[in-house]
């Protein structure tokens, strides 16, 4: 499978035996919204609930982290996703939450695994068919076999050491106004700023105005508009290591690969009255 899939491509595949559909639906905490209840109201057919929010390492104190093998494993057991499963994600969500599912997928060894261009949205704007309820799994094949490739993670450590060497450019995908300090974090007890020499992109600026995935050339200015350096590797970073995801798979939209997650990102970051901090514009 290509790293995006079109809703004609999808509705072409329903009901093929080695595909799983996910849909990996999830909000900021205090979003009045609840993910499940809108799953079950209305889903493609055949997709499973990831449970995006809670697929996280539930003994680490930062949200949203990485899950452990044994955790990632237990899920996929629960979904029935095996290893030789084609996987195709969706959201509806305007974190673009599917990125952070496909990156955890991709970073547990997965191989074939694409997001739904456009989403639940524009599966349901095209008038295509949906279903109501749970999904009952059923058993993978071959299990999956999580294997955490922790290069792709970044940890503080290594973000503070980069502020020294330079060696990668960080980018943050949280909105302007948190990225520069004017507005304050969701998160209590949290300083306002990015981290020194950081760049900001939205993913709203790697989307097109009907909330499809830019491409090619677009989504290469979208980068250099922001002042993003593509020859150089990446480390992306947002409010929980979310939205950082969706900077992530639009480099690897470019064929770009020598890109990682600061996975505690700046929940981590701004709540440490020890790392440096930066306000105003980059």
């Amino acid at each position: 499978m290509d790293l995006l899939v079109s809703t004609q491509w999808l509705a072409g595949e329903l009901g093929a035996s080695d595909l799983k559909i996910v849909d990996a639906t999830s909000f900021l905490p205090g979003t009045p919204r609840d993910p499940h209840g809108e799953y079950l109201e209305a889903h493609v057919p055949g997709a499973l609930f990831l449970d995006l929010s809670t697929l996280c390492d539930t003994d680490d104190p930062r949200p949203a982290t990485v899950p452990t093998n044994a955790q990632f494993e237990a899920r996929m057991a629960a979904l029935g996703i095996g290893a030789d499963d084609r996987i195709v994600i969706y959201d509806n969500s305007p974190l673009v939450s599917s990125g952070r599912a496909w990156w955890l997928f991709r970073l547990f060894g997965a191989k074939e695994i694409a997001i739904l261009d456009g989403g639940l949205a524009r599966w349901m704007a095209e008038e295509r068919p949906v279903e109501q309820g749970i999904v009952t799994p059923t058993p993978a094949t071959r299990p999956f076999h999580a294997m955490r490739d922790d290069k792709q993670v970044k940890s503080k450590a290594d973000v503070l050491a980069n502020l020294t060497s330079c060696a990668a450019q960080v980018v943050d995908a949280r909105g302007a106004a948190r990225f520069t300090g004017e507005d304050p974090e969701p998160r209590a007890g949290m300083s306002s700023g990015h981290i020194p020499g950081s760049r900001n992109l939205q993913t709203g600026k790697i989307l097109d105005s009907n909330g499809m995935w830019k491409r090619g050339d677009a989504m290469r200015r979208s980068f250099a508009e922001a002042g993003v350096d593509l020859d150089q590797p990446l480390i992306m970073s947002c409010g929980s290591g979310v939205t950082a995801c969706n900077l992530l798979f639009g480099a690897a939209l470019l064929g770009k690969n020598d890109v990682t997650i600061y996975d505690g990102s700046w929940s981590e970051w701004g709540a440490d009255p020890e790392t440096p901090k930066a306000t105003g514009p980059a």
